[in-house]
């Protein structure tokens, strides 16, 4: 039997799983027999040792032994609570059993009885006598005493996460009801692969998962099912590659219109931005679609390698979309497209939300026409009423802020448009490899000419004034800084717990106080686009020597005359968010400095972390940094992509094993794209039944 076959049977057809016990199974997300059989445990007891009372080591004093009851009282308000007082069989030594507000334990457990205690011993606190308050307590019949090993080796239990009115013994008796009902579970992966890498038969894994005898069964199964798990998701990654549909191939050639505008430009490209061009050309003159993920470090100049490209597909014939996860930064880029390509005969318009009533109406008509080659947008971009006259080219900037449905209902407005995704955080190559099975990666490392690191200081919260004093230096040579805080206005219930400066406190400490004598402006997310896009302006300008802000500056503003970026409570922020916070500055040939501020109770690992940032510059070494901290989810916006659903792997610690099923994946995909070879019968028929 196929686990598939039991995902139309509820848990609620189980016997003795009743309203409630669904109700609080659907709580954890399992609704099916199948959702219940595939459910990891989230750790295991070993009961497969005797450990006396008396003779217990380790962290919780764990004790799994043999005891009989030598009295039993009642005590508490109401007589609610039990106490019974035990004697270790083999040691000999006397505890307290305290059931707290349980008085059914007055009819389970009975003086002169003969029991099998699992549980850990409570700190003793001055007791002479070892107590437990969380304990199971299993009647030994008489005939289990001859054999105590029997008794005592209870195996690896399973502990599984638990909702409502579930219990450890619930769970564990409704499982093996659901293994029992099974005969055998169909095989999922080929013969070769399971031999290859050493894996067991996925029947045994699933039984071995809830039921394993030793620790070995447990490493095994896990193994087993998460080498599964990743490989059926590469394999629905790498089957259905968003651009992977057939259209008319065309010679790789660089357009007129191409070449005069990058020969207008005010600099050269470097070597990294022309290298991507080239990669770009070259999938867009292939006869499948472009598919392509292109990362680079903060300033390296991936919006520029967009815009180039943009014009190569619009010199085509072609229109094109560009989409920002925000308003704010999907009007700073339209802003920019604007001017750069105010003399080239491009047509540029700005889409978004607040875009309504006839100005809407009028812009749609032209692009539905074909009148409007670059469409620039937020979500907005993928409403029904939203129509391309010949969609040939999706840009998607910060691609990790959308999800995989909001990206395909934008894909889903041409007739398969080549598709670039951009990325600021830079992803480390074997997670790029692993995740992104399905996508050609890019990537930009080398920063424009004349571009000089940013210094990075990590500030001790008692020396914030010579802090000032530098940035202030920097003010009066006609400069500009950034003052980041993570909250906008102070807490006064949490303000005196967590000690985190707002920046409307700051705004006005650093206005009356600090530097009277130049302009300053507050902003954050609470503010208006408008009001948000107007205090940009006046920055990029400088109309305004400073801002205070919250981490709303993090993207999009590119302003040369930038050279301080002060980020308050630094160790609050992730290391990928202060280095995109660092590449607001650093714009220019001038010299820039970085100011990370930490509190004085800063941990020794926080301040690890902080001292990454003042090594390097490197952006994907910081993000291989923030990949062991976080986790890749974090990073790379794997939320949303199907890999943060994971059962069985581990984004941490199976890496390596992705990358094998991902390169399995693609072998077999190359050698039967259908899927048809005897060999592959076992996964068509898991796909397909």
């Amino acid at each position: 039997m196929n686990i598939s076959e039991l995902e139309n049977k509820t848990v609620g057809e189980l016997s003795g799983v009743g309203p409630k016990s669904v109700k609080s199974y659907a709580s954890l997300g399992i609704e099916t027999i199948a959702d219940l059989v595939k459910m990891m445990p989230r750790g295991y007891e070993d009961r497969s040792h005797r450990v006396c009372i008396g003779r217990q080591t380790g962290d919780g004093l764990l004790t799994n032994t043999i005891v009989t009851v030598l009295g039993k009282s009642k005590f508490g308000k109401g007589l609610k609570s039990v106490k019974a007082v035990v004697e270790d069989m083999e040691t000999g030594v006397r505890a307290e059993i305290l059931g707290f507000n349980r008085p059914f334990l007055d009819h389970v457990i009975y003086e002169g009885c003969i029991y099998h205690l699992y549980g850990n011993q409570m700190a003793q606190d001055g007791h002479r006598i070892a107590q437990f308050s969380q304990f199971e307590l299993k009647p030994v019949r008489e005939e289990e005493l001859m054999r105590p090993d029997a008794v005592i080796n209870g195996g690896m239990l399973a502990v599984y996460s638990l909702s409502g009115n579930l219990t450890q013994n619930i769970v564990r008796r409704d499982v093996a009801n659901a293994l029992r009902n099974i005969t055998v579970i169909d095989e999922i992966l080929p013969s070769n692969l399971i031999e290859k890498y050493r894996l067991i038969d996925y029947d045994s894994a699933i039984r071995k998962m809830h039921n394993p005898l030793c620790e070995e069964d447990i490493v095994n199964s896990r193994r087993t099912l998460a080498f599964s798990e990743v490989f059926y998701m590469q394999l629905a990654s790498m089957r259905r590659p968003a651009g992977s549909d057939i259209r008319r191939s065309t010679e790789k050639r660089v357009y007129e219109q191409e070449s005069r505008f990058i020969a207008n430009l005010s600099f050269k490209l470097t070597g990294d931005q022309e290298k991507v061009l080239d990669e770009i050309r070259t999938d867009m003159s292939k006869s499948e679609s472009m598919n392509r993920l292109l990362q680079g470090d903060v300033g390296s100049g991936k919006t520029m390698v967009a815009w180039i490209s943009a014009v190569h597909v619009i010199a085509e014939g072609r229109q094109v979309a560009f989409m920002a996860p925000t308003e704010l930064l999907a009007r700073q880029h339209s802003q920019n497209a604007a001017k750069l390509f105010e003399k080239t005969g491009i047509s540029v318009a700005y889409l978004d939300g607040e875009v309504h009533g006839k100005s809407r109406q009028l812009l749609l008509e032209q692009l539905a026409k074909g009148n409007i080659n670059l469409l620039i947008g937020t979500h907005a971009l993928f409403s029904k009423d939203v129509k391309f006259s010949n969609l040939g080219y999706v840009i998607i900037d910060e691609q990790h802020r959308f999800g995989v449905e909001q990206r395909n209902a934008l894909f889903r407005k041409g007739e398969n448009p080549d598709i670039l995704l951009m990325t600021a955080t830079p992803i480390p190559r074997t997670l790029a490899l692993t995740v992104y099975g399905n996508l050609n990666v890019s990537t930009i490392k080398t920063m424009p000419a004349g571009r000089i690191p940013v210094k990075t200081f990590l500030v001790d919260s008692s020396r914030r004034q010579e802090m000032y004093r530098s940035v202030g230096v920097e003010l009066s040579r006609g400069h500009q800084a950034y003052f980041v805080y993570p909250r906008i206005e102070a807490d006064e219930e949490q303000q005196d717990s967590s000690g985190l400066r707002d920046v409307e406190t700051m705004y006005g400490y650093l206005s009356t106080r600090q530097y009277p004598q130049f302009r300053g402006a507050l902003i954050h997310s609470r503010l208006s686009d408008d009001e948000k896009i107007k205090i940009l302006n006046d920055f990029s300008e400088k109309k305004l020597d400073y801002l205070v802000a919250t981490s709303v500056v993090e993207v999009g503003l590119d302003v040369p005359e930038a050279t301080c970026m002060v980020v308050e409570h630094a160790e609050v922020f992730g290391l990928s968010a202060l280095h995109q916070l660092r590449g607001r500055v650093g714009r220019s040939s001038l010299a820039s400095w970085c100011f990370l501020v930490y509190e004085k109770n800063i941990s020794d690992d926080g301040k690890k972390r902080l001292s990454v940032l003042r090594r390097t510059n490197d952006g994907f070494e910081i993000a291989e940094e923030d990949l062991k901290i976080r986790g890749p989810g974090e990073i790379t916006g794997l939320r949303q992509s199907g890999f943060t659903n994971l059962k069985y792997a581990s984004m941490d610690r199976d890496i390596e094993m992705m990358a094998c099923a991902r390169d399995e994946v693609a072998a077999i995909l190359k050698d039967d794209p259908g899927l048809l070879s005897v060999g592959n019968s076992v996964i068509r028929q898991n796909l397909f039944t």
